[in-house]
């Protein structure tokens, strides 16, 4: 079932993913059998699926055709779709006229920034794709993992063999909670609040948006406590937090730093912070990225736990999940050609990042010094 504006239709590269232990795909077979049936043809790198239990097996029965390594994938996809951003090893693949479909990050970036403005690739984020609400559809999927997951870890980093002040994330009967402060009400930090919650904590959001703290306390029955996100009230309920959750974010810029060293030196030796936020740079100074090879580190007296891809560990759910959510703009793109998809769309526009050189996200440009382009000009140009 061939589409108009792509000629035959298009050829759709997965790769594996290497960053380290990072075992999702771009592509489920179910999201290969669609493609295949619009038409389209689909090289998948083999074992690409193996972290997520999807054999290439699986992939052979979908419709998709299996390439031996990445470079055959690279070389032969006009349109390459994965999990991560590319990888230092992947930028020699990347080439002008191609398509990167993927999460990109790329404020914080610099070094990867400047390797896709100087393959011509054109570079669609995932991360900035919006919708008619101003929300970001391919972001909700992975940040509510992370919400729930930053939790769940910041309980585990919490025990005393961890490094932390071994306090029960819930308490039991005449011993209190601990206290877990989460900063930023936005999908990560509301998902966060539930899981905490859930789990007994007492528990109090940080956000600047009024209404977006009324949704909390009315979805969660009053059971959390909210504060507008001043200087003063950052720093009384920092001092108190046993866990403290970083998921402050604005849409492809960098994180902005809520919480100074000096802060995070004064909360009690054996606290723990988690902060979401790192892709994009981090919201606590004294974060760094991590991997989950070696996922936490102590800073002045608290454990760290800063993995940049925190989904990744719970890769059969986020895969699944994430192609819920990409892949309408991965048939979009395959049926109607680049121009055609993105012109037709506006929140999709919002996802281009680099085109043929040009940077063409204002905030990325912005953050790292390039002049900006805009999304309707690089792509009305030749």
């Amino acid at each position: 079932m061939l589409r108009p504006g792509v000629e035959g239709g298009m050829r759709i590269g997965v790769p594996k993913e290497i960053k380290s232990h990072e075992y999702r795909v771009g592509l489920t077979p179910g999201s290969v059998r669609e493609l295949v049936h619009h038409g389209h043809q689909v090289l998948v790198e083999t074992g690409a699926g193996a972290g997520i239990g999807c054999s290439d097996t699986a992939y052979r029965a979908a419709g998709a055709e299996i390439a031996a390594d990445a470079a055959e994938v690279f070389a032969s996809a006009e349109l390459v779709v994965k999990v991560k951003e590319p990888q230092k090893v992947e930028f020699p693949l990347l080439r002008q006229g191609q398509i990167l479909f993927t999460y990109l990050h790329l404020a914080p970036d610099p070094e990867q920034t400047r390797a896709l403005v100087e393959s011509g690739v054109t570079a669609i984020a995932y991360e900035t794709v919006t919708d008619s609400n101003g929300r970001l559809p391919l972001l909700a999927p992975m940040s509510e993992v992370a919400g729930r997951m930053s939790i769940q870890v910041g309980a585990h980093c919490l025990e005393k063999e961890q490094g932390g002040s071994g306090v029960l994330l819930g308490g039991v009967p005449g011993v209190a909670p601990a206290k877990v402060v989460v900063l930023g009400g936005g999908v990560v930090g509301s998902n966060a609040t539930r899981m905490a919650v859930g789990l007994g904590a007492r528990v109090v959001v940080l956000d600047r948006s009024l209404s977006r703290l009324s949704q909390i306390d009315e979805l969660l029955l009053n059971t959390v406590e909210t504060a507008y996100a001043t200087m003063d009230n950052i720093e009384h309920h920092v001092l108190e937090a046993d866990l403290l959750i970083g998921a402050v974010l604005v849409p492809g810029a960098s994180a902005p730093r809520l919480v100074s060293r000096d802060l995070v030196g004064a909360m009690r030796p054996g606290s723990v912070v988690v902060d979401v936020a790192i892709d994009q740079g981090g919201c606590i100074a004294t974060a760094r990225p991590t991997t989950h090879a070696a996922p936490t580190y102590v800073d002045q007296g608290v454990v760290h736990y800063c993995v940049t891809n925190m989904p990744g560990a719970v890769a059969r759910t986020s895969a699944f999940a994430l192609n819920n959510a990409t892949l309408p703009f991965v048939l979009a793109l395959a049926d109607k050609g680049l121009v055609q998809a993105l012109s037709n769309d506006p929140h999709f526009r919002a996802g281009l990042n680099v085109h043929h050189g040009g940077v063409t996200h204002a905030a990325v440009a912005r953050d790292l010094g390039y002049a900006h382009v805009a999304a309707e000009t690089a792509l009305s140009s030749p």
